[in-house]
């Protein structure tokens, strides 16, 4: 029947009210000029682990080499990371954050306080930018909320739909940095080199990925609208 064997795709769990929410805001984005994408600041926050094991790997061997070293990999993932919250728009790359510890209300107050805020006036200096970030519990805590309620003239907050990463160009980001991360030798011994070597990887980013990571906006949410708010492959 020329079946294959497959992983199976990963996909957020979606309810019939996900559905719903990432339809409606694909209807109220589906006009949007490429002049409103490019005031998008996008933003979310990753991890990196030092040891970075997903399953995937697999090794070819004879019956009786499972215990050779070319045979065998690490029973243990992690040995420390780190979290790394970032941003970015059309026009430039903005700031990235480490976050040692999890990421709470406080913390994420201070990184939009200290960091997001000028980056916005600066680019935006007559208020007409918009900041986008997913409905994590410490984005929609009461400090914060009140805290964007007070800047509301200086930039807009984007309503976002629950479950949608694939929405967010900034998960592409994350995957580039991680590509890149794993692609170097000799890995990385201690959480100092991963942070050095994550904020570099950052900052040299290309500015022609990011920017096309913007221009595929108008048909992920075509997506969105064609799978009526179900998952879409981005």
């Amino acid at each position: 029947m020329r079946l294959c064997s497959r992983r199976p795709t990963r996909v957020p769990l979606l309810t019939k009210r996900h559905l719903q929410l990432r339809l409606q805001w694909a209807r109220e984005h589906r006009d949007w000029t490429m002049d409103e994408w490019k005031r998008v600041a996008w933003s979310n926050l990753s991890r990196f682990l030092i040891h970075h094991v997903d399953g995937r790997v697999r090794v070819r061997r004879l019956p009786g080499e499972q215990l050779l070293p070319s045979c065998t990999g690490h029973t243990q993932a992690g040995g420390g990371g780190i979290m790394l919250w970032g941003t970015f728009l059309w026009a430039a790359l903005g700031h990235v954050a480490v976050v040692e510890q999890t990421m709470k209300a406080a913390n994420y107050l201070n990184i939009i306080a200290d960091q997001l805020h000028p980056y916005m006036a600066f680019v935006f200096p007559t208020g007409n930018g918009i900041f986008q970030q997913d409905i994590a519990p410490c984005h929609k805590a009461r400090i914060v909320l009140e805290w964007f309620e007070e800047h509301t003239d200086e930039f807009h907050l984007m309503s976002w739909p629950p479950n949608s990463p694939a929405l967010n160009p900034m998960e592409h980001i994350w995957h580039v940095m991680e590509r890149q991360l794993r692609a170097q030798t000799p890995p990385c011994p201690n959480i100092s080199t991963l942070r050095d070597r994550c904020l570099d990887i950052w900052y040299n980013l290309s500015p022609v990925m990011y920017q096309k990571l913007v221009a595929s906006m108008p048909r992920r949410v075509a997506a969105v609208l064609k799978a009526k708010g179900g998952a879409m492959r981005y």
